[in-house]
């Protein structure tokens, strides 16, 4: 077998889908730098552009060995790219339409329809992250935030200590208000 490094993408594709790991990675390294330094052109913002390239490669070798790649890989991963960049960019613009609403409620002290609205719509983003937590976190959380019980309490119901749920807590809220942003989760939680 030729090192991974010395062949063509078609080659890296074909043994990515019969399960080699080590052609996932080459692909990995070769195009990591090239979706980074797109998103990062677009957003603006490493981390983000960071976490945005990583989703695409999560995405990639989860279905990946599945899809039917028509033209290049470049061109397929660019493709990736685009769209989680605009899903971010619009969940963004629905973030930032909410807090633009929220100040404008709370300066004109009214309670509108289309207020009502953007609330269901940032309800919805912030239950998708909350859904997108490993499910233990998940559950830690939901106990927490919704049921309103304490570490204690939480830890006797799930037989855990109550520093596994100070930690399960804290992960938590550090990957909602990463995802979230801090304005957002401010209001929120």
């Amino acid at each position: 077998m030729h090192a991974p490094k010395s062949l063509s993408d078609s080659e890296l594709i074909l043994l990515f889908k019969n399960g080699d790991r080590k052609a996932y990675e080459e692909i990995y390294f070769r195009y990591w730098a090239v979706l980074f330094g797109h998103a990062r052109k677009m957003l603006n913002d490493d981390e983000d552009a960071q976490d945005l390239v990583q989703d695409v490669f999560s995405i990639f070798w989860t279905k990946g060995a599945q899809v039917n790649i028509t033209h290049s890989l470049p061109a397929y991963l660019y493709s990736m790219m685009r769209y989680k960049i605009f899903d971010y960019i619009s969940h963004q613009k629905i973030k930032s339409e909410y807090i633009l609403s929220l100040a404008d409620f709370i300066e004109k002290n009214e309670y509108s329809a289309d207020y009502r609205v953007r609330e269901k719509q940032m309800e919805a983003i912030i239950a998708k992250e909350i859904a997108a937590l490993p499910s233990k976190m998940r559950e830690v959380f939901e106990l927490s935030r919704r049921s309103h019980l304490s570490y204690r309490e939480i830890a006797d119901e799930l037989g855990i200590s109550e520093n596994t749920v100070k930690n399960q807590i804290n992960n938590a809220l550090k990957i909602l208000r990463s995802k979230l942003g801090t304005v957002i989760f401010t209001l929120f939680f």
